[in-house]
């Protein structure tokens, strides 16, 4: 078989590959570029930090909703009965700690 393709369409085809390689060579330079992989590098750390932040919003929130469902009922309303002994037991608490400070001085 003979290549039927005549010395214009041979050099045009030349040029357009010329062109793809350039475009190529200026997207690897692109890509391989200092800043950019320095950009990159830095989005995907704020991207893990907000990841973890996020978690960690979502667990905190949990547990603060649930320790808040154990003193505070559905509507609202305090539950007195576990919010003062809870009271009584941090004011003992500060008081052991209060005497234990001045023996230590003393």
């Amino acid at each position: 078989m003979s290549d039927a393709r005549t010395p214009a369409q041979i050099e045009a085809d030349i040029a357009r590959r010329r062109q793809q390689l350039a475009v190529t060579l200026d997207e690897i330079g692109t890509r391989m570029h200092p800043k950019t992989i320095v950009g990159d590098a830095k989005a995907k750390a704020v991207s893990a930090v907000d990841r973890t932040a996020g978690r960690a919003y979502v667990s905190v929130n949990r547990a603060v909703t649930g320790v808040r469902a154990q003193f505070v009922s559905e509507e609202g309303v305090p539950r007195l009965e576990r919010i003062i002994p809870l009271a009584l037991v941090a004011v003992g608490l500060a008081g052991l700690y209060a005497m234990s400070s001045r023996r230590r001085r003393s």
